[in-house]
């Protein structure tokens, strides 16, 4: 896992995991031995989920905009995605 330095994203941070295609925002960083994973939970809450930490970084605004898009979207087709 890399230095403090040369880190991508932090706790708190909004961050992206490109392998699972998900928003989260950074829980823990957990690291020892082997590449380290992090700990994301969705932005408005929910379950967390373990990311390696290779597959983890910091969000974009398109990202960040992504999920509600998808949710304009679908209302627009009349379909209801939470809830």
């Amino acid at each position: 896992m890399p230095d403090d330095s040369e880190r991508q994203v932090n706790v708190g941070d909004l961050a992206y995991d490109t392998r699972r295609g998900r928003l989260g925002v950074v829980m823990d960083l957990v690291t020892g031995t082997g590449a380290g994973h992090c700990c994301l939970r969705p932005p408005r809450g929910g379950i967390e989920w373990n990311a390696s930490y290779a597959d983890v970084r910091p969000a974009t605004v398109a990202d960040q905009l992504r999920p509600a898009l998808t949710e304009v979207n679908a209302r627009s087709r009349g379909v209801q995605l939470w809830g």
